[in-house]
């Protein structure tokens, strides 16, 4: 059985001015108050403030991806973590913003994936978060297949999107962010 016994505890309020600030900053509108995961960040203030110029872009602040492929490159990346986390508050926040249907969030889980699941260019999408997980590359099938879609400019914004939540994935589960009362749950590969 795997212990869910934070390892580091998110920061509680009272929080003082700066870090009330820095938490505001963090929280999108319709979160009901700090996430864990940025209350777990804002122990490292300097950390998490940087944090937030790029997390935010890749969450629609310049993005040139649309919030349906984000969606489903984050939703992989997360799941082939195992990160339940940041996941489930993707896909509680957006999910149905970004038109994932119930059907496709599970196939984000799917493993291997069905690639009559997707569109060719979100195949691909999958494809490359599976290639970029298990041997940090793309091989030059999933490239073509990403290459006819996508321009270079967000080729290089979907490499460093599966990265950064490679990267979220590596602290949720390491840490052990407690999960949101309302966020989904992972559920078992299908």
């Amino acid at each position: 059985m795997t212990d869910h016994t934070p390892r580091i505890q998110p920061l509680e309020p009272p929080f003082d001015a700066d870090l009330a600030s820095l938490l505001a900053k963090m929280t999108p509108p319709t979160a009901p108050g700090p996430l864990a995961l940025f209350r777990v960040l804002a122990k490292n203030p300097r950390l998490a403030e940087r944090m937030m110029s790029t997390g935010g872009h890749f969450l629609g602040e310049g993005s040139t991806l649309a919030i349906r492929d984000r969606e489903i490159v984050i939703d992989r990346v997360c799941a082939r973590c195992g990160n339940e986390y940041e996941w489930g508050v993707h896909v509680a926040a957006f999910a149905k913003e970004a038109g994932l249907s119930d059907a496709e969030v599970r196939h984000t889980v799917s493993y291997p994936a069905d690639p009559d699941a997707w569109a060719p260019h979100e195949a691909a999408l999958i494809a490359m978060v599976d290639a970029l997980h298990e041997t940090s590359n793309v091989d030059d099938d999933v490239w073509a297949a990403l290459a006819s879609h996508y321009d270079e400019a967000q080729l290089v914004e979907l490499l460093m999107l599966a990265g950064w939540y490679h990267a979220i994935s590596f602290v949720c589960n390491a840490a052990r962010v407690p999960l949101e009362s309302w966020q989904a749950r992972l559920p078992k590969a299908l």
